[in-house]
């Protein structure tokens, strides 16, 4: 059969050599639309894909979506007593039907000194939120499901018709049990989540040499902030759904409570003696987290209208529920202790030197401590003698700086043997529980093994900084040169199954980076009403791996390659679609068990024994770009200002997985191999509802730079004496453009800034008032 179907952004089009009208492959039983709309394409005794009527199913999913967002503030006080206060709102419908998001947000702050000695201030930061994600995509069949239901749309063939002649939905349009409609997806499937947040600080400080002069210069403060969060999602999917593919309903429901609070201890010490100035800081500071979650979640619920409020309904006892409960707490704390001194010499030369000691709950018991040191020149260029008869230079200030510092990001628990509970039907009795590290049978989480000697992994870091301001202010910035190197690097890595587990956390090997920042501040026009200024900021970085666990040898299960970055792509490599001319080197691939035609991918047999296998694998590419550019440009002409901000990532590759063309489901429109066009970028289709070319995904590696257009802003700034009568301080209109448009991509199909084939463009309406 020689059906392929193509399209893009879900618009799709036939372009076919012939059709087999074979109704045990298109199963028309299941869908007589589908296939009645199919034959119209034979009505004239030869294929016509013309004749099809096309249905572009994301349209059914998609929305011109409105945001608002208000916000008031108010500021006042007394010269002892200052306060703050302000109100917003957020109102963000989805572009896709069925999403939608909602928050309230306020803050509070209130700072005093009611003594020359004593100064206290508190502030509140408090947010509730309300997300519905639209369809759930809880419980999808595989990995590779679509995430959302734009991406469901887009699985629909477009020869399938959604209603039937009743005005019914068609539950599998296409005829294909595996591929069900997205009609009506925003009721039978929801995913809501509701979040408060508090966020707190206060603080308190006394100037001790305010109290007792002996002790000028010396102050203590005291830091404490709290962080509140508490959300609760929950989760129906109708038996119709995408999801569920006329299965079974499921709901879920999931509670969790953060808390966390950071208690800080500081004294402060500063001393002038003429061209001399210190400042010495102490610092103890103490971090500790609490999260408590409970989940319960279940199938077969027995009335929709219940979505996730109703779990006593359900029958636990009974298979068909598949009832599960699960509650959790995880905590962990830091410590830890500084020292830093500044030293300023003629406010020319300056140095930093500090010293922190820290400690991490999660990592292993003898292993928890470590220290981290840091210093910093600077030298103020400008100031010195020499530099006087240069008034083009108004800055030039020369760093250099060294520092240490530690990574502890692994989950609580790690380091400890964990396990965990199931039920047997065996023991002695009908459900008998039963403990164990990793029990593929029962269980479907994987433990990793635990590792007593899990530390800090630790990054030390020089930097060569220049400063410097020039023209007055009009060319500006800052260039830094840094080297970096990491050792004891946290990584979770596979090991062998024999051990009872298949991965653990380990501090694996050494990696080094080096890199250029550049930031540069131009005023390139000034005249009259009209300003133009320009702003970019460029980085180069390079990394890669000096030193794994088994020294400098490469872990090629974990595809970790010394001399190489730590994130590479690695695999068989591409040489574009096998042709006539190779017919002799393909039969002797095929007499090794291949199976290679014309018109297929052809793989790279690095090794030349004509047999494709792991050891004709290379790495193919990085995926952390070499380059970053971001370039903002203003324009202000008396009230109005225009602002243009891109950005850009060059150097990298990306594996979009190829084109699948197995002549069924929908894709983007693309150049493929027929006998008419063999000097084609893609391969041919070939039926087949497991996978079709079995090397297509390397024709799918491709360069993932672009430079893009992030937002374009247009503002007017009403003048101050149209205002001033109705007791208005300041006033701006604009209007923004957000996601405007691509300059230039390797990848035209994708979005590499968001990372998908999907984006919203938006237009933004706004307006600020100051009284």
């Amino acid at each position: 059969m020689g059906l392929s179907q193509h399209g893009s952004g879900g618009l799709s089009s036939w372009r076919s050599a012939s059709i087999d009208a074979d109704e045990d492959i298109f199963q028309s039983g299941s869908d007589p639309y589908a296939w009645d709309n199919i034959m119209q394409g034979w009505s004239g005794g030869s294929w016509d894909g013309s004749k099809l009527k096309s249905t572009d199913w994301t349209d059914f999913v998609t929305q011109t979506a409105i945001t608002q967002e208000h916000s008031l503030s108010v500021s006042g006080g007394t010269e002892k007593v200052q306060a703050y206060g302000s109100f917003g709102y957020l109102d963000q419908e989805g572009t896709q039907i069925g999403q939608a998001y909602d928050r309230y947000t306020t803050k509070v702050s209130v700072d005093m000194q009611p003594k020359d000695w004593f100064s206290m201030g508190a502030s509140l930061n408090a947010s509730w939120s309300e997300q519905d994600y639209g369809m759930s995509t809880l419980g999808a069949s595989s990995s590779t499901w679509p995430n959302s239901i734009y991406g469901a749309a887009k699985r629909v063939f477009s020869y399938a018709v959604p209603y039937d002649e009743n005005g019914e939905r068609i539950l599998t349009p296409g005829g294909d049990g595996n591929v069900y409609t997205i009609i009506d997806e925003w009721n039978q499937s929801t995913q809501q989540r509701q979040t408060f947040r508090a966020l707190a600080s206060f603080y308190s400080q006394l100037d001790l040499g305010e109290i007792f002069v002996p002790l000028q210069g010396l102050k203590y403060r005291v830091n404490f902030g709290p962080d509140y969060r508490n959300w609760r999602e929950g989760v129906y999917i109708d038996a119709n759904s995408v999801n569920r593919l006329g299965g079974t309903s499921y709901a879920r429901l999931r509670n969790q409570r953060d808390f966390s609070w950071t208690l800080d201890n500081l004294l402060l010490y500063d001393k002038s003696a003429g061209e001399h100035t210190f400042g010495i800081t102490l610092l103890q500071t103490a971090s500790n987290w609490n999260v408590e979650s409970s989940s319960m979640n279940g199938q077969n619920v027995p009335n929709p209208n219940f979505l996730w409020n109703a779990f006593g309904s359900l029958d636990v006892t009974s298979p068909e529920a598949k009832v599960g409960i699960g509650s959790g707490l995880t905590e962990r704390q830091l410590t830890s202790y500084m020292g830093r001194l500044n030293y300023s010499l003629s406010d020319r030369y300056l140095l930093t030197v500090s010293g922190r000691w820290d400690g991490a709950s999660q990592l292993a018991e003898g292993h928890k401590w470590a220290f981290f040191p840091s210093a910093a020149l600077g030298w103020r260029i400008e100031q010195e003698d020499f530099m006087q008869g240069l008034p083009w230079i108004s800055q030039l200030k020369a760093r250099l700086g060294f520092g240490s510092t530690g990574n502890a990001a692994v989950d609580p628990y790690q380091t400890l043997g964990r396990i965990q509970s199931f039920f047997v039907p065996f023991g002695g009795a009908d459900n008998q529980q039963a403990y164990s590290i990793n029990e593929p049978n029962y269980t479907s989480t994987l433990i990793p093994m635990a590792n007593k000697e899990l530390t800090w992994e630790t990054t030390t870091q020089y930097n060569l900084g220049l400063d410097f301001s020039l023209f007055l202010g009009r060319v500006g910035g800052t260039i830094d040169i840094y080297q970096s190197s990491t050792k004891d690097l946290l990584m979770n890595m596979a090991i062998p199954t024999l051990t009872g587990s298949r991965t653990t956390y380990a501090n694996v090997g050494e990696t080094s980076n080096k890199g250029v920042d550049i930031t540069l501040n131009t005023v390139n026009i000034e005249s009259g009403d009209f300003r133009w200024t320009s702003n970019i900021n460029a980085a180069w970085q390079k990394d890669q791996i000096d030193i794994l666990a088994y020294g400098k040898n490469d872990m090629v299960d974990n595809t970790w390659f010394i001399g190489e970055s730590i994130s590479v792509i690695y695999g068989i490599e591409g040489d574009g679609l096998w042709t006539a001319e190779d017919a002799a080197e393909m039969d002797q691939f095929n007499a090794n068990g291949h199976d290679f035609e014309v018109g297929m991918s052809k793989p790279v047999d690095q090794d030349g024994n004509y047999e494709i296998n792991s050891e004709d694998r290379v790495i193919i590419g990085n995926r952390n770009p070499r380059w970053t550019l971001g370039f903002n440009n203003t324009f202000s002409y008396k009230g109005f200002e225009l602002d243009l901000i891109t950005y850009g990532r060059f150097g990298y590759q990306v594996a979009t997985g190829g084109e699948g063309q197995i002549g069924r489901y929908n894709q983007r429109e693309i150049d493929y191999w027929t006998p008419d066009n063999t000097d084609a970028e893609f391969q041919k289709p070939i039926y087949n509802e497991a996978g079709g070319d079995a090397y297509s995904s390397i024709l799918g590696y491709r360069s993932g730079s672009f430079f893009k257009i992030r937002t374009i802003s247009l503002g007017y700034n009403l003048p101050f004496r149209t205002l001033e009568n109705l007791g208005i301080q300041n006033m701006k209109v604009y209007v923004q453009a957000k996601n405007p448009g691509t300059i230039y991509s390797d990848i035209e199909w994708l979005d590499m800034d968001l990372g998908g084939s999907t984006y919203n463009r938006g237009f933004v309406f706004g307006l600020n008032i100051g009284f």
